[in-house]
């Protein structure tokens, strides 16, 4: 949902990938990234065909679930938007490749004559916003000491990737580089390497009704987080909440009648449920509130975009002193 053009990498690439690998064996020949072709021959079809289509089928599950993760962004900021970034780090990466197989001739002298085929590029280049942007928030731990984060399985999934080829470094470091450049705010690339709105509208009225997708109405609306395992933990914990609800309940009026023990509601009151009555009973005298913290606002920028209202991220930030982590997690559980 919100996502054709990701929709769109997920599924063409795909198909066509399988169907040269099974059926038109015969054609790979026309999808294979040969740089020699490229450089002597000026064969500059071959960078559209190579860098678009993965000849290894583990290539291609691999990229096909990382696009599937990194739809977020697309969600986020706009189809075109999305589209944007993806040309411009495909073209720059495309323009690294080159540079980097040189350098590694001229240094070593190792010639490379060939790269792993396949959207690749654009797929290292979207880890930049993605370690960047996309809040950590970790889900468990392993031995007591190795965090498991809402960020680890991509990053694993880049990591089987990276391991799949020999030369596949090569693109790895050509698309984080393109990231790098793409999101620099210093070299303006993203005002040059843009798709123009007349051709975001053509492809909108025409290719968006065929990969668009309905909002599922089966499911709970809940607001949106920012990967898809905070999406599936938001839904765990609502199902959580509506089981306990009967035992919270209870457990706050007993701590309400107990006077000697400590009232945690009074002092970090759920966010939901600010406005009611009990917290207004015993809400602390204007004397004991401390100032109100300073509040990056584009932390609250980020914690709107996963789909808190402006008042809940303020208040957490102001909460966990400007701590984005401690936030998610305390928006996450009230």
């Amino acid at each position: 949902d919100k996502a054709p053009l990701s929709k769109s990498l997920l599924l063409v690439p795909s198909a066509i990938s399988i169907l040269l690998t099974l059926l038109f064996q015969h054609y790979q020949k026309f999808f294979a990234y040969n740089l020699q072709a490229v450089k002597e021959d000026f064969q500059i079809w071959r960078l559209v065909c190579g860098r678009t289509i993965c000849l290894d089928l583990k290539d291609t599950f691999c990229s096909s679930l990382l696009i599937y993760n990194f739809r977020i962004f697309e969600r986020r900021y706009g189809s075109r938007k999305f589209s944007s970034f993806l040309l411009g780090a495909w073209m720059l990466s495309a323009l690294f490749d080159l540079l980097l197989v040189e350098i590694t001739q001229y240094i070593f002298g190792i010639t490379i004559n060939s790269l792993p085929s396949g959207f690749l590029g654009p797929v290292f280049a979207l880890f930049v916003p993605f370690y960047s942007s996309i809040p950590r928030v970790q889900v468990t731990q392993v031995l007591g000491h190795f965090s498991i984060t809402n960020k680890s399985l991509v990053y694993i999934l880049g990591l089987q990737l990276l391991t799949s080829g020999s030369y596949i470094w090569i693109l790895a470091l050509s698309g984080m580089i393109s990231g790098i450049c793409y999101n620099s705010s210093i070299l303006k690339v993203h005002r040059i390497l843009c798709v123009p709105r007349w051709v975001a509208k053509v492809f909108s009225w025409t290719l968006e009704p065929v990969f668009s997708s309905a909002e599922p109405a089966n499911e709970i609306r809940v607001g949106m987080g920012a990967t898809v395992d905070i999406q599936r933990q938001q839904r765990m914990e609502l199902l959580d909440r509506q089981i306990m609800m009967s035992q919270v309940a209870q457990m706050r009026r007993q701590r309400q009648q107990q006077g000697g023990m400590i009232n945690w509601n009074r002092l970090f009151p759920p966010l939901r449920h600010r406005h009611n009555a009990n917290y207004q009973d015993h809400h602390p005298s204007e004397q004991g509130i401390p100032p109100p913290t300073e509040v990056s606002e584009e932390q609250v920028a980020r914690l709107m975009e996963m789909g808190f209202s402006r008042g809940d991220a303020l208040e957490a930030l102001r909460a966990s002193n400007n701590d984005l982590n401690v936030a998610t997690n305390f928006l996450l559980q009230h």
